[in-house]
């Protein structure tokens, strides 16, 4: 993900909590959330002249990256706090 593509992911997700504070993305249609987004990804699309539509698609191939990055950095920090106890335990 380029520093752009970061900088666009943030901005929608600060957008997203400002308008959906309290939805639960589980819960709620993602035509919903989309739908909600739309504002900010149309000035977006108007700021970089392009379609909005590739603003869609960039925003949820970028959120499908960083949900993924973070459940392997959540399984990386679970398996380092696994070793730790383990090697507490084993001092004892």
């Amino acid at each position: 993900m380029t520093k752009e593509q970061e900088a666009m992911l943030q901005r929608i997700n600060r957008y997203a909590e400002q308008i959906m504070p309290d939805i639960d993305p589980q819960k709620t249609p993602i035509s919903v959330q989309l739908e909600n987004l739309k504002p900010i990804m149309e000035t977006i699309a108007s700021e970089q002249k392009r379609p909005i539509e590739d603003i869609f698609i960039e925003y949820m191939d970028l959120a499908s990256e960083f949900s993924v990055q973070k459940a392997a950095q959540f399984k990386e920090d679970y398996l380092d706090f696994d070793m730790v106890q383990d090697d507490i335990y084993k001092s004892h």
